[in-house]
């Protein structure tokens, strides 16, 4: 269960930021370290969060939402814009690279690693195939702990709009679940 997020408003004045900075500086680490896997990313897009809060730090409005919120909106888009951005420049890579072939060894490894994340993997498939507007709600819900209402101010959406995403982001998953346990049901059967 996460932890209460602090309440203070941004504010553009140094020492202001400052404070605001501390309150919120493990809220918004969280968030970005959910969804990269590399420590100096992490710190680098967290401070890229910071320096975008800084600057449209007049554009929070307290009567939309607390202020975690808002910077869990900052923080989605700083983040897709860091992903958008690596994307481009690995199709560019790609284009002037030669690519290597797999040999057995490659294969053999690839195969047993597939085998053995198959639950994850369906779940992970369920998961990708959302919708983005219904994936992006279930993460901030799930993953990161806001409400649905904080869920709502960050996506700039209305609560009722994220609880229907929700729902049918969940019913989703849980189709998905029912599905592999009854593939799961029939090949143990069927080895047996």
């Amino acid at each position: 269960m996460p932890a209460e997020h602090p309440t203070a408003p941004p504010t553009r004045d140094p020492a202001g930021f400052a404070a605001f900075y501390e309150q919120q500086f493990d809220a918004v680490l969280g968030f970005v370290t959910r969804r990269v896997d590399n420590a100096h990313l992490a710190a680098d897009l967290t401070a890229d969060i910071f320096v975008a809060a800084l600057e449209g730090a007049h554009t929070y409005d307290a009567r939309r939402g607390a202020p975690v919120a808002w910077l869990y909106g900052i923080s989605r888009n700083v983040i897709n814009a860091h992903f958008h951005g690596a994307a481009r420049e690995q199709q560019a890579v790609a284009r002037i690279s030669g690519r290597r072939l797999l040999d057995e060894a490659d294969v053999s490894a690839i195969e047993a690693r597939i085998d053995a994340d198959r639950t994850v993997r369906q779940f992970a498939s369920a998961h990708a195939a959302l919708s983005e507007p219904l994936r992006q709600v279930l993460d901030l819900v799930v993953l990161d702990g806001l409400t649905v209402r904080e869920a709502a101010q960050a996506l700039g959406i209305s609560s009722a709009t994220a609880r229907v995403r929700l729902h049918r982001a969940r019913k989703v998953l849980r189709t998905a679940g029912q599905t592999h346990a009854a593939t799961h049901d029939t090949l143990l059967e069927a080895a047996q």
